[in-house]
């Protein structure tokens, strides 16, 4: 699921999870929002090696919770940060923080 940042504010994302992750899904996603202030953080101090680690785990545990576009994200924001890439630092931090803003989560029954 790509999800961008220009569709309609008014949307909701919805994802299906399992229901088994249904006690730790929102600590998860609430990790992904104190993520964004140290995304925003180390961009501001140029700490790429911090955005590289936060985007490799994010590729890495977004997909397994469910929200395979945490998981684009971060697999971005790594790439980014490795090339040095303030611009899709930012716009993969905006995608991010969109994404938390709107995602509904549905567990399957």
């Amino acid at each position: 699921m790509t999800h961008h940042p220009n569709s309609s504010h008014a949307e909701k994302v919805l994802v299906s999870i399992d229901p088994d992750l249904e006690a730790i899904v929102p600590g998860f996603l609430e990790n992904r929002r104190k993520d964004i202030l140290t995304l925003n953080a180390a961009l501001r101090g140029n700490d790429w090696k911090t955005l590289r680690l936060l985007g490799h785990r994010m590729k890495g545990d977004g997909a397994g919770y469910g929200f395979q576009a945490i998981s684009s994200i971060g697999d971005a924001l790594e790439q980014a940060a490795l090339r040095g890439d303030r611009e899709v630092v930012q716009q993969q931090t905006a995608a991010l923080t969109d994404f938390l803003d709107h995602v509904e989560v549905q567990y399957r029954t």
